[in-house]
């Protein structure tokens, strides 16, 4: 059992998964700093400097309905969201480019020289 193990936990498929939820992670806090300290702050500065989840209607007594909380995480994931987009897009592209290179023709082995130099002269009828 522990050897099965070991072959699962180091196959190339958990690993590059181990690796891209690392990375995902790290990629999240960056995203993250993205929208709560520049698009927030210029949304904020469009909307009069209007902070949206401090926004609550009362619902009596100590209870508050925050909706501005809500509308703050809609407006992070929507920023979020079209960042990882745009993300993507900017790799697929990058991707399409490697792809489109041409690649260069091996050489030909000696055994296809010596079948294409038999060709040419069947082709010109000296064999």
């Amino acid at each position: 059992m522990l050897k099965e193990f070991k072959a699962f936990a180091l196959k190339g498929n958990v690993m590059d998964l181990a690796i891209a939820v690392i990375i995902g992670a790290a990629f999240g806090k960056i995203v993250s700093s993205l929208v709560d300290d520049l698009f927030m702050p210029l949304i904020g500065l469009i909307l009069g400097g209007k902070d949206f989840s401090g926004m609550q209607f009362p619902l009596g007594g100590d209870a508050f309905l925050n909706y501005g909380a809500f509308l703050q995480t809609v407006i992070d994931f929507i920023i979020v969201a079209f960042s990882i987009f745009l993300f993507v897009k900017l790799l697929s592209k990058f991707k399409q480019k490697e792809e489109a290179k041409p690649t260069a023709l091996p050489e030909p082995s000696k055994e296809e020289l010596l079948l294409t130099e038999i060709r040419d002269l069947l082709k010109q009828g000296k064999v």
